[in-house]
C-alpha cells in the first residue's frame, strides 16, 4: 500500500478512492513487485545452497520473528519520514519503552498485556516530547533526535543500573514464554491452523500494518501528515496544524519503537539495556527499500514489510553461508545505496513518462 500526498491546491488532479492514477509506471519498475521477486529468488537460491534454510523451527521461525520485529522498527521510521523528518533515536526509544515493561513485570507484578500498555505509553510520551521540541524550536529533526539518542543512552543505562543487578529484568510474566516460542499452529483451540514457521508475535506486526495502512489511506489526519511532508509551507497555508502533526508523527514513531523494543525483549526472553542497539540501519533499510521517500510525502506500508523481509532473508542466508558480521554490514550498506539509486531511476522514468504524455 503506497500512499502519496495530493497537492492541496489541485482538485481536478487528485485521485479519488479506488480510482487509478492518470500516469502509471511500467510494471517492470514497480518497486513492490521487484521486492517480491527478489525475496522469492533469494530464498530459493539460499535454499539450494543450504537446504537447512527451509527448516521451519530452526531457521524460518526465528527469521519470521526477526522480520516481525524489524518491520515495526521500519514502520516507526516510516512515520516520521512521511513528514520529511527522521528519527535517529528509534533504537533508544525502544530500550526506553522496554525498560518500563520490564520494571512493571519485575517490581510491580503486572500482567503481560498491562506491561505492554505501559511500554507503549512510555514510548509514545518520549516520542511526543521529541516532536514537541522540534515543532517549538524549529531545529532540524536530525539534530534533535541525535541529541535524544545520546540522552536516552545515558538515561536508560542509569535506570537499569539503579533498578537491576545485571543490567536486565529477567522476570517473565505468564504468557511471555508462549509468546516467544509458540507458533500460530500451536493455537486456535488446539487445532493446527497455520504454519509452524509463523510466530505468534507476528500479530503485533499485522495490527501495526493494518492501523497505519488505514491511517494513511483512509483518514484526513493521514493525508495531512503526508501533505506536511510534501510541502510544509503549503500545508500550513491550507490550514493544516503542521506543529501538531509533527508531534503526532513523532509520538507514533515512539510508540512503534517501544512496541518493537517489547517484541525484541520477548524474542530474547529478557528486558535489558542493549535492546534496540542494532535498530538504526534496519529502520531505514526497510522503509526506504519499500518505497518511502526520505523527503516526505510518500509512504508504503506494505513496502516496509517487503523491504524488511528482503533484508531479513539476506541476513539469514548469508549467515548460513558463513559470512561474517563485518562483511554482512558492508553488503547491507550496499543494498541501501542501491535502493536509493533505484528510487532515483524510478523518479526519472516516471517524470519522462508524464512529459511524453502531455
Amino acid at each position: 500500500m503506497k500512499t502519496v500526498a495530493a497537492p492541496p491546491d489541485s482538485e481536478t488532479d487528485r485521485p479519488t478512492d479506488g480510482a487509478r492514477p492518470a500516469h502509471r509506471l511500467p510494471f517492470w519498475v514497480n518497486q513492490r513487485l521487484g521486492l517480491v521477486v527478489l525475496i522469492i529468488a533469494l530464498a530459493a537460491l539460499f535454499g539450494v545452497l543450504r537446504p537447512a534454510f527451509f527448516d521451519e523451527r530452526l531457521v524460518l521461525f526465528p527469521l519470521m520473528r526477526d522480520i516481525s520485529t524489524l518491520t515495526v522498527v521500519a514502520l516507526a521510521q516510516m512515520v516520521v519520514l512521511s513528514i520529511g523528518h527522521m528519527n535517529l533515536a528509534v533504537g533508544r526509544m525502544a530500550a526506553f519503552g522496554a525498560f518500563f515493561a520490564g520494571f512493571g513485570y519485575d517490581r510491580l507484578g503486572l500482567s503481560l498485556p498491562l506491561g505492554l500498555v505501559v511500554c507503549l505509553v512510555a514510548g509514545c510520551a518520549i516520542g511526543a516530547l521529541t516532536g514537541w521540541i522540534i515543532a517549538r524550536t524549529g531545529v532540524n529533526s536530525f539534530v534533535v533526535t541525535l541529541a535524544m539518542d545520546f540522552a536516552l543512552l545515558g538515561l536508560v543505562s542509569l535506570l537499569y543500573s539503579a533498578f537491576t543487578e545485571n543490567a536486565a529484568f529477567t522476570t517473565r510474566p505468564d504468557g511471555l514464554t508462549e509468546l516467544r516460542s509458540a507458533s500460530l499452529a500451536d493455537v486456535c483451540l488446539g487445532q493446527v491452523c497455520g504454519s509452524a514457521a509463523v510466530p505468534q508475535i507476528i500479530q503485533f506486526t499485522l495490527i501495526a500494518l493494518v492501523g497505519l495502512g488505514f491511517l494513511y489511506s483512509r483518514t484526513r489526519m493521514g493525508r495531512e501528515l503526508l501533505l506536511t511532508g510534501a510541502n510544509p509551507s503549503a500545508a500550513e497555508l491550507s490550514g493544516i496544524p503542521t506543529g501538531r502533526r509533527i508531534v503526532l508523527a513523532h509520538a507514533l514513531s515512539g510508540l512503534l519503537a517501544a512496541l518493537a523494543g517489547f517484541m525484541a525483549a520477548v524474542g530474547t526472553g529478557t528486558f535489558r539495556a542493549s535492546i534496540g542497539e542494532d535498530f538504526m540501519l534496519p529502520s531505514f533499510l526497510g522503509s526506504v527499500l519499500g518505497g518511502t521517500l526520505l523527503t516526505g510525502g510518500v509512504v508504503s506500508v506494505v513496502g516496509a514489510l517487503l523491504g524488511t523481509s528482503l533484508v531479513g532473508v539476506i541476513r539469514k542466508g548469508l549467515d548460513l553461508l558463513g559470512v561474517g558480521l563485518e562483511s554482512l554490514n558492508i553488503y547491507l550498506g550496499c543494498v541501501l545505496l542501491l535502493a536509493l539509486s533505484a528510487d532515483r531511476v524510478r523518479t526519472v522514468v516516471s517524470y519522462r513518462k508524464v512529459v511524453r504524455s502531455t
